[in-house]
């Protein structure tokens, strides 16, 4: 474990967020050393984007601390910013933009020196094979190619780290198999965290699980651990809100019934 911290290139802390009185995440803490992938999965609602969001400092925690290769994201965020890519889900792109224009942009918002510009762009749309649509309006691109220059943006300026919120959601079976070649590949030399409720990314591209059920870790460990008692899909069950219910109620009753 030692050796796994000192290594850390994404750690959370007892991350807290609160609105109001709703409680969004409580005391999130993991770790992620150089060079692993890892799924961060849970339901829909369990805290996996707002984790992200302050990960990348889009958000700040109420408590507790964010840290991106060691530097903590709330007191330097622009630091802490250049070593991430970041591709949320559903963007950032500018759908009157065509990707040539985006990726421009984007490299000169990242302060990417100008002569390394146009070797940049070159080396991520054929990584991200958009050769195709350099050209074209993003507006009238397919959702599977807009991941693809989402992706290339989030690679522009070669960071070590890679967040990505769901970013497979609304692609067709083709497109995420794509989609995960090119994760699987990144993985070899990017420190990878994925967030997603797509179980099957566990299988396709994960060295790690870590689950979230109603703001809490309630899962931490290998990919393969989380199949030993059976499917992926009957762990997750277990682990989540959905198969604690009634293990919740019944422990509620035994209260009610002992009070």
């Amino acid at each position: 474990m030692a050796e796994q911290l000192s290594n850390s290139m994404i750690k959370a802390e007892k991350l807290s967020k609160y609105y109001g009185s709703f409680v969004a995440i409580k005391d999130v803490s993991f770790s992620i050393p150089r060079g692993q992938i890892v799924a961060f999965l849970g339901p829909n609602g369990a805290g996996k984007s707002t984790t992200m969001k302050i990960l990348t400092g889009y958000l700040s925690p109420n408590e507790g601390k964010a840290s991106i290769a060691g530097i903590d994201v709330q007191k330097n965020r622009l630091e802490a910013s250049k070593n991430i890519g970041y591709l949320p889900e559903n963007g950032p792109l500018y759908s009157e933009m065509t990707p040539m224009e985006l990726l421009s942009f984007f490299g000169e918002v990242r302060s990417i020196p100008k002569s390394e510009i146009p070797d940049r762009i070159n080396e991520v749309v054929i990584q991200c094979a958009i050769e195709e649509v350099i050209d074209k309006p993003i507006s009238k691109l397919s959702r599977g190619y807009r991941q693809r220059v989402g992706l290339a943006q989030a690679l522009l300026h070669n960071p070590e780290i890679l967040i990505m919120d769901e970013p497979t959601s609304g692609l067709d079976p083709n497109q995420i198999r794509d989609f995960r070649g090119n994760i699987r590949k990144l993985g070899e030399s990017k420190t990878i965290l994925i967030s997603t409720h797509i179980l099957q990314e566990v299988r396709a591209v994960a060295d790690r699980a870590i689950v979230i059920d109603e703001g809490q870790i309630v899962f931490d460990g290998n990919s393969e651990d989380l199949e030993k008692d059976g499917s992926i899909e009957e762990s997750f069950y277990q682990l989540t809100r959905h198969g604690n219910y009634s293990a919740r109620n019944a422990s509620e009753n035994r209260g009610t019934e002992n009070a």
